[in-house]
């Protein structure tokens, strides 16, 4: 089933649903991540991912297939059948090879891509520590759906549609959350942002993001997090997903890279941030100073231009163009200025070359990237593990969508956190950053909910 195809209406109906499932229904967006997150929150259907796009919710649950690409081995257990093979080279080409090797001629494919995806690349490879996951995929059991029209159980058999009509009537909207304070700079971010601006300052590149983490002291119940949470946000696409031992929710501010079926490539890079939601007043007052911002128009000029060179690589020739340039977007607590770059994939390329290409984010990176990646490598205190990779939809049609995971709050091994960045330039001072960091952790840290 392509990415886009419309799935066949619910026909099951529960006491007191009827309303919710019927097609004349509208439900909220509020009412469909609810809904979605009590479908994860059961436990009753695996492993799992939901993703938000264009105000839908896909529920991809089980796992049919799945493929991971760690740091040394692709492994894909396609229902039991297990390979292990080593690779070298590019992640890109080790991750068309081994969803073309699944065993099925139609697939849908859901699961993370991790910052290090780049690193080979990107000249940090031996930096990695053996074992790092680079990408973690599922082709799903079932796929279910909500919407403003209301619950579509999809590919689900009859009895698993059942339990999801009935999930998704008494769904609740957790309201007792816990904010985290974030304002705490525990591995000293001003000092590491400093170094950066001098390393600016000598040449060495133009731009870098650097990120801090925030380690949450108790633990915490994600779906329910992401509930509350996508109730006050306004993200570009919004996620949830449990895979291995690795949770996490997000609320996305930026695609990373779409390619639609009729070859049409898409980034939406950010740059430029100011607080939002405080007062009407004070937004556009923020606002206006967001769009007259030196600094900030700079940085995200340069930002596009980037963006545009590598959409231009993979574009066939006289595709590749800009526009709507430097929109003011509001994402929750945040506006950012935005920018769409666009081109028609050449003949010779596809979809995951695209991913390659534009990955990571030149918003979550830096200019140039290569040393700019290099950079965070040294300057940051941890590793970002799935923080500003991307969340993948992708399918055996050609299509595939790459959201960037910011906003986001992770879970393993009995640890969570949040994690946050701010784009260093020559301009930057280190205090300002540190508040950019603060703004941005804004759209997640009040909305955590407890176990």
């Amino acid at each position: 089933m392509s990415l886009t195809t419309e799935s066949r209406a619910a026909d099951l109906r529960v006491d007191g649903f009827d309303a919710l499932a019927a097609p004349a229904a509208t439900v909220t967006d509020a009412d469909a991540a609810r809904i979605a997150a009590a479908w994860a929150a059961s436990g009753e259907f695996g492993e799992h991912v939901v993703y938000e796009r264009g105000r839908r919710w896909i529920f991809a649950a089980g796992v049919r297939a799945r493929v991971v690409i760690t740091r040394d081995e692709v492994i894909v257990d396609d229902r039991g059948d297990r390979t292990v093979t080593a690779w070298a080279g590019d992640p890109a080409d080790a991750l068309a090879a081994a969803t073309s090797s699944l065993l099925m001629d139609e697939w849908n494919i859901y699961g993370w891509v991790g910052f290090d995806f780049c690193a080979p690349y990107h000249g940090i490879f031996d930096r990695v520590p053996e074992n790092t996951v680079l990408t973690h995929l599922i082709v799903p059991e079932f796929e279910a759906f909500v919407d403003a029209g209301g619950v579509d159980t999809g590919t689900a058999g009859a009895e698993t549609a059942r339990r999801l009509l009935e999930i998704a009537s008494t769904a609740q909207l957790p309201v007792e959350s816990r904010p985290v304070y974030v304002r705490n700079d525990a591995d000293d971010y001003r000092s590491r942002v400093a170094t950066a601006i001098a390393e600016i300052a000598d040449g060495r590149y133009q731009k870098v993001i650097l990120s801090r983490a925030v380690d949450i002291p108790f633990d915490v119940d994600i779906p329910a997090t992401y509930a509350r949470g996508r109730a006050d946000n306004t993200p570009a696409r919004s996620f949830l997903y449990s895979l291995g031992d690795l949770s996490a929710a997000g609320f996305s501010p930026e695609l990373v890279v779409a390619v639609h079926a009729d070859r049409t490539v898409v980034a939406e890079p950010l740059a430029g941030t100011r607080a939002f939601g405080i007062s009407p007043e004070k937004d556009a007052a923020a606002r206006a100073e967001l769009l007259g911002d030196a600094k900030e128009v700079a940085e995200h000029a340069m930002s596009v231009r980037a963006c545009y060179d590598e959409i231009a690589t993979i574009a066939a020739v006289g595709t590749a163009a800009v526009g709507p340039f430097m929109e003011v977007r509001q994402r929750g607590s945040v506006q950012h200025l935005a920018s769409t770059v666009k081109g028609v994939l050449a003949d010779h390329e596809n979809p995951w070359r695209a991913l390659e290409v534009v990955f990571p984010s030149i918003t979550a990176s830096g200019i140039p990237k290569t040393p700019a990646v290099e950079a965070i490598d040294r300057l940051e205190s941890s590793r970002r593990g799935p923080y500003s990779g991307a969340v993948l939809a992708a399918s055996s049609t050609g299509e595939l969508e790459a959201t960037l995971a910011l906003r986001t709050i992770f879970s393993s091994g009995g640890r969570a956190w949040l994690r946050a960045g701010a784009g260093i330039v020559a301009q930057s001072t280190p205090e300002r950053e540190f508040e950019e960091t603060c703004e941005k952790l804004g759209s997640v840290a009040p909305y955590v909910i407890p176990r």
